[in-house]
């Protein structure tokens, strides 16, 4: 039998969901197998997290599956194909950015299948089930296979959708907490798994075992996020032009700004800094100046502003937006560290030290530990 450890442990719910209605509840119930290749999660299931493209970015999940390490330029070149689209679509409304992560999550499934074998997409698929935690169990194909009854699969989509109300009582708004309702979500994601485990027979916990396979924790992966964007090319600069990839082995810090925000201004100092104490340990920091107003539209007052500020660093000037676009920004000021080998690694939006905020520290601690990767390959392997 299933070991109830081992089944509270991949009963841990993660990642961000959203919530938007209901769920049917025509399923086949007991199937035997499951064809990985098809089996990506599908659009429509609102409460399960789409993982599959934040696992496969990270060196420790490919890995595990089984992609050798010569190979891996060939997975990059995969992604860069998908990544702009991924990344953009985190601004879009949520049905629509999970559509269009659906059809990604299917390329991605069929090239590694075609790729590098069928044992390589079953075990990512084992994974990904896994990350999703309790909220895998309403996967058409996972209750198919674990032969989830009709009346099991409403009181999952039900305990999930309560948690799903909380969650946006608690975070109504970007950046706006309501503290009474965070602390009643995080109850409710602490017993999410308990209830589930008692929904489930004895059998189907035994099933469980043997679709998700050897456990791999997830949650300690860093790399998530995609490549960066490349650049897009500009007659106009601030210093001599850079181009993303011809910096690779440097830890980038990319800004945008628009030069009369006030905002922006605020961390002009921290930019300047940034360049002057840490270039010489491997270091780039690139500006790109995306204009709000008709002043800013204006390259000449772009570099005069930049020589006013004494901006030692490049700085695109993307009059026409296709950068801003590119990275589907949404706020001046906007950070992203970007990492040795170009993935993105974090951003920070609006003022580094608003309001007694410490951007600027937490970045600086993550430029520390991305300086120590000697490849660019965080070192961590999850434990098993």
């Amino acid at each position: 039998m299933l070991k109830r450890e081992r089944v509270r442990w991949i009963l841990v719910a993660m990642g961000w969901v959203s919530f938007v209605g209901g769920w049917g509840l025509d399923r086949v119930v007991g199937q035997e197998k499951i064809d990985p290749v098809r089996s990506t999660l599908s659009a429509e299931s609102l409460l399960v997290p789409q993982t599959m493209l934040s696992l496969v970015h990270t060196p420790q999940v490919l890995d595990e599956i089984g992609i050798p390490r010569a190979e891996r330029e060939k997975v990059e070149g995969f992604l860069r194909t998908v990544d702009g689209e991924w990344w953009r679509g985190r601004i879009r409304p949520d049905v629509e950015h999970r559509k269009s992560t659906a059809l990604l999550e299917d390329r991605l499934a069929r090239f590694l299948s075609e790729s590098f074998g069928p044992h390589v997409i079953k075990r990512l698929r084992q994974l990904e089930w896994q990350s999703q935690g309790v909220r895998a169990l309403i996967r058409p194909e996972v209750v198919g296979y674990l032969g989830i009854t009709e009346t099991q699969l409403e009181s999952l989509t039900v305990l999930f959708g309560v948690t799903e109300e909380t969650r946006k009582r608690a975070y109504p708004k970007p950046g706006q907490v309501e503290e009474a309702a965070a602390e009643r979500l995080a109850r409710a994601l602490e017993e999410e798994p308990k209830k589930v485990v008692a929904l489930l027979s004895e059998r189907q916990r035994e099933r469980l075992g043997s679709l998700i396979g050897k456990p791999f924790d997830t949650s300690k992966l860093k790399r998530i996020y995609p490549l960066a964007p490349e650049l897009i090319p500009s007659s106009e600069w601030v210093h001599e032009p850079v181009a993303l990839e011809g910096l690779r082995g440097k830890v980038l810090l990319v800004h945008f700004y628009a030069f009369q925000c006030g905002n922006c201004k605020k961390n002009f100092p921290i930019y300047q800094r940034w360049q002057r104490e840490l270039s010489s340990s491997g270091v780039q920091v690139i500006g790109i100046q995306s204009p709000e107003t008709s002043a800013e539209r204006d390259a000449d007052k772009v570099r005069r502003d930049a020589k006013e500020n004494g901006f030692e660093f490049p700085v695109l000037i993307d009059t026409e937006m296709k950068n801003w676009d590119a990275w589907g920004n949404t706020m001046w000021p906007t950070v992203y560290v970007v990492d040795k080998r170009g993935y993105i690694r974090l951003w920070w939006q609006g003022e580094l030290n608003w309001e007694g905020a410490t951007g600027d520290k937490q970045i600086e601690e993550l430029v520390t530990e991305l300086l120590r990767e000697e490849d660019g390959t965080p070192e961590s392997r999850p434990k098993k």
